[in-house]
């Protein structure tokens, strides 16, 4: 049954966990005509929900002085790739109290990693001895 789900469900993409807060590069494949360019999305991510197929995020940023939210779903094809530029310090899952704020009062407060921490612990290579 479990091996069901995963093919329903989809192969991992490999992208980095997000989590609310996070500011990210989204990465969005645009098909104009027979024209497919790469557009990136900056923004502060606002909400994450779901699981599985239903899997999405909401990414919000300030253009030319009107905020812009923008909705992806996780397992879409249309996301060539995702980088997180920072993660920050929140109290909330949805941040929904950001719309009404602007300029400095709209900051959060960065969370700093620990060095390697967010990385897999380096596994040296094992050499085998060979026959001479």
């Amino acid at each position: 049954m479990t091996n069901l789900l995963k093919a329903v469900e989809g192969a991992d993409r490999g992208f980095p966990q997000i989590e609310s807060g996070d500011t990210v590069k989204v990465h969005v494949r645009i098909i104009e005509g027979k024209n497919e360019r790469i557009q990136i999305f900056q923004g502060v991510v606002i909400r994450y929900r779901g699981g599985g197929q239903s899997e999405n995020f909401t990414v919000r940023r300030v253009a030319n002085g009107v905020g812009v939210e923008r909705t992806f779903l996780i397992k879409s094809p249309r996301i060539a790739k995702i980088e997180v530029l920072r993660k920050a310090k929140v109290r909330r899952a949805q941040l929904y109290y950001l719309r009404n704020l602007a300029g400095k009062a709209a900051r959060l407060k960065e969370r700093r990693m620990k060095p390697g921490a967010g990385t897999a612990p380096a596994v040296a290579p094992v050499e085998t001895p060979s026959e001479e």
